[in-house]
């Protein structure tokens, strides 16, 4: 056992060549196979007792056992889309999804985005099936899971025969190299063993390419263009040369190149049918009236990036061209009120007002902008007698994407929106359940 001073030499009798001190077993532990004897050990490694050599050996020791955590999450989420596949109803029209929705429980129970979580068990899944030797490095702490999911990933778009041969080209390697070194000599092995399949897999890759964007802090975004490389260039290409049109004002040529970019697709060049150069985009702020006159600074919220700061929702506002809209809120839950039809089809005024007050799918882990959302009822709408039950109003409405959407219709999910706060609460399957917050500018939290 470890003595609890402050000093990193300590040591205790034991046997012989037995780690003692903090550092020993940091450097004993930074080479052995993890597994559960090993990690019970790790309690050992305390930091004020470790020297600068005993923490890199440490570090490398927890390194390990992580590994081998994430290679038992690997089996879990093969596992957990096994079932799902063997779950998936098999009726008409539900195969043209090839959906089997494994993604919505594994993101709501580890906090991910769908599309992280769809990535996971993709990953998990490759891995299992045609990479035995790669899991037995993870699992073993030879290699991390980045290293991993690059040899799932860069693999993607081959046949099994070829992807395993591409992996015995590589593995005896990856346990000395980085995580961008085993990339690199995972594209070249991929040339070797398939040299004639690199355009059917390119076309492949077409397929995927996608324009997304997540929100950053301080009232800035990432927005991101998965594209083929030759448009890739000429898009570098055409910003750079718009670019060189700006007059030397002090900006930096990156600063000019993001004004190039939104010049070009917002401002668009003369000649072309939009009239004034000004494209129809539409971009919505939701702010107080209060925000607005400059009373007080709360925040308001963007459509589809969320909340940014009272100047910004000002700066949008008054925007030369801006259309206004009155929401009415609740004094105390800042929820929207209004609107009780009791047609099928929502009015225009209920459907605004569902938009705004959730501006997202209501799934947990799903950011769908509402407007291209369904507004589908909590309560069926009773087409018989309208005013039984499942009216048209937004207590009863909520926005889901298409996906999700099928989800609460087609599966055993179940779904319930509390009036009074908002809250969305999903219930899956397994019995577990996820709550969803409104979005509205008083309820972001």
């Amino acid at each position: 056992m470890l003595d609890h001073d402050d000093t990193a030499t300590t040591e205790t009798t034991g046997p012989p060549g037995q780690p003692v001190t903090a550092d020993e077993w940091a450097a004993h532990l930074a080479s052995a196979t993890p597994g559960p004897q090993t990690a019970a050990m790790l309690a050992l490694l305390e930091r004020e007792q470790l020297s600068t050599t005993g923490r890199i050996d440490a570090l490398k020791a927890w390194e390990r056992h992580v590994a081998w955590i994430q290679a038992q999450q690997v089996g879990l989420l093969a596992d957990v889309e096994a079932d799902a596949l063997d779950a998936t109803p098999n009726e008409v029209g539900w195969a043209d999804y090839d959906w089997d929705f494994a993604c919505e429980d594994v993101a709501c129970a580890l906090k991910l985005s769908g599309n992280t979580a769809a990535e996971r068990l993709a990953v998990a899944t490759a891995l299992e099936g045609r990479f035995p030797t790669t899991v037995g490095l993870l699992e073993r702490g030879e290699i991390c899971y980045l290293q991993a999911k690059a040899v799932a990933e860069v693999t993607g778009t081959l046949d099994p025969e070829a992807a395993r041969v591409v992996e015995a080209m590589v593995v005896a390697k990856m346990p000395a190299q980085s995580v961008g070194q085993t990339r690199r000599a995972l594209n070249r092995a991929v040339l070797k063993a398939d040299p004639q399949g690199a355009e059917r897999r390119h076309r492949r890759r077409r397929e995927d390419r996608t324009i997304w964007h997540r929100a950053a802090e301080d009232g800035m975004a990432t927005w991101t263009a998965f594209l083929p490389t030759p448009q890739a260039a000429q898009l570098d290409a055409a910003v750079d040369a718009h670019a060189a049109t700006f007059t030397d004002d002090g900006r930096t040529l990156n600063q000019k190149r993001v004004d190039a970019l939104y010049d070009l697709v917002v401002n668009r060049p003369a000649g072309t049918d939009t009239p004034g150069g000004r494209s129809a985009a539409v971009v919505q702020v939701t702010v107080s009236l209060d925000t607005l006159m400059g009373v007080d600074e709360e925040p308001g919220q963007l459509k589809g990036y969320g909340p940014v700061s009272a100047t910004v929702a000002r700066e949008v506002a008054f925007t030369p061209g801006t259309i206004w809209r009155r929401l009415i809120t609740h004094p105390k839950t800042g929820l929207l009120v209004k609107t009780d039809p009791t047609t099928y089809k929502p009015t225009a005024e209920t459907e605004r007002h569902v938009i705004a007050r959730d501006m997202t799918c209501t799934f947990p882990s799903c950011q769908m902008p509402a407007h291209r959302c369904d507004l589908d009822h909590i309560e069926p709408f009773d087409h018989q007698d309208p005013q039984a039950g499942g009216r048209t109003e937004p207590d009863n409405l909520m926005p889901l994407c298409r996906r999700h959407h099928l989800l609460k219709h087609r599966t055993d999910w179940q779904v319930q929106r509390d009036p009074e706060t908002g809250d969305v609460t999903w219930t899956a399957p397994t019995g577990h359940t996820y709550t969803n917050p409104p979005h509205t500018p008083t309820h972001i939290r």
